[in-house]
């Protein structure tokens, strides 16, 4: 057993230029991305047209937890890709077949999410949809 006497408790020391920084990179990432990636515009667009939608057709407060971190999944999956293709390309510049498989894999997940993500958003929006344009006619 180890005694308290030996067990070096570090404070918490909040580096607050560190901390600037960090977001600072963040955003600096999120930049970069938007201004290099199209299907990031894109998947960003669908999320405003998600959360729009949300509004309009009054989904309840599950369905937009769900529709939220979908949105979140997707965004991110497309930021790891980007991250993905980025180093790839740093590594290896010439046309490699392992270079192709990274990238294709990469693009692979997010298509996998961003499709996921479509059938959840049929399964929510599909019959708010359908009430909302009985209820006008």
């Amino acid at each position: 057993m180890v005694s308290r006497d030996k067990i070096k408790i570090k404070k918490l020391k909040l580096d607050k230029k560190r901390l600037t920084n960090s977001f600072k990179y963040a955003f600096e990432g999120i930049l970069q991305a938007y201004v290099g990636e199209q299907n990031l515009k894109i998947h960003t667009v669908i999320a405003v047209l998600v959360i729009i939608f949300g509004f309009i057709l009054k989904i309840s407060y599950t369905e937009w937890l769900v529709c939220l971190v979908l949105i979140g999944l997707v965004l991110m999956a497309e930021f790891f890709n980007t991250s993905i293709e980025y180093l790839v390309d740093l590594v290896s510049p010439e046309i490699h077949p392992l270079a192709k498989a990274t990238k294709d894999t990469a693009s692979a997940g997010v298509l996998m999410m961003a499709i996921i993500s479509a059938i959840i958003g049929l399964i929510i929006f599909v019959p708010k949809l359908i009430s909302f344009i009985g209820g006008l006619l």
